[in-house]
């Protein structure tokens, strides 16, 4: 009979092989690397990319998130196990001033990362806005525009998706560009979506762009597409 002490020798190194497989930094690198939020019209998307030891595909991740000053986090059910390289947490980030965090691990080959969570997200700060869309009018000499903010992804009390003025003083800009002497203007600058230019050129061709301002935070959208009328 083979002695107890040499049937307890190989369970005892593969013990502490299995320990030291858990514990050794080669799951250092199977964690997502830039973990952050991209937002845009308060669209709060979490992107990631694969580990350092990683190709992007073969791997599943699992998310979280939380509002900050909470202990307990929670799972994100549509990407538990998602082999995408993002999650859409919209829903789970609503308030614009609330502070929020998320963190996603990585589980490949059998084996599963440690957690790799975002900054502290703010969406009323860090969301960046599209411009205005813009129509014009014509009428006799004299140009009717009306300004359209983005629609945000929250809904107000009638099921209608909140405008961005729900949440940020915004002051409309609006430029008109002369075609043919090529010269550019401002034609208003206000609070009111819809605006009345007058004191054209007649006979010429213009342009109008719009962009959107916001005192808070001292930051503009981009400009809106040019919109084209001849002036009579």
């Amino acid at each position: 009979m083979m002695p107890k002490h040499c049937l307890l020798g190989p369970l005892i190194i593969f013990l502490s092989s299995a320990t030291a497989l858990e514990m050794q930094p080669a799951h250092v690198p199977l964690k997502p690397q830039k973990v952050r939020f991209q937002t845009r019209n308060f669209h709060n998307i979490l992107h990631w990319q694969p580990g350092s030891s990683l190709p992007s595909n073969g791997s599943i991740y699992f998310v979280q998130y939380k509002i900050y000053g909470q202990s307990q986090w929670k799972d994100k059910v549509d990407c538990w196990g998602t082999t995408a390289l993002f999650c859409d947490l919209t829903n789970e980030t609503l308030d614009p001033y609330e502070q929020y965090y998320g963190r996603v691990m990585t589980a490949s080959a059998g084996r599963h990362s440690a957690w790799t969570r975002t900054v502290r997200f703010t969406p009323g700060w860090e969301t960046k806005l599209d411009p205005p869309v813009v129509t014009i009018t014509r009428v006799n000499a004299s140009l009717r525009v009306l300004l359209c903010p983005p629609e945000l992804p929250n809904r107000n009390q009638s099921g209608k998706n909140a405008s961005v003025e729900n949440y940020y003083g915004l002051v409309y800009r609006v430029f008109t560009i002369n075609n043919s002497l090529e010269k550019e203007q401002k034609a208003y600058e206000g609070t009111q979506r819809a605006v009345e230019i007058e004191g054209l050129i007649p006979h010429s061709s213009y342009c109008v762009v719009a962009e959107m301002y916001q005192h808070m935070f001292d930051r503009r959208s981009p400009r809106s597409k040019e919109r084209c009328a001849q002036v009579p």
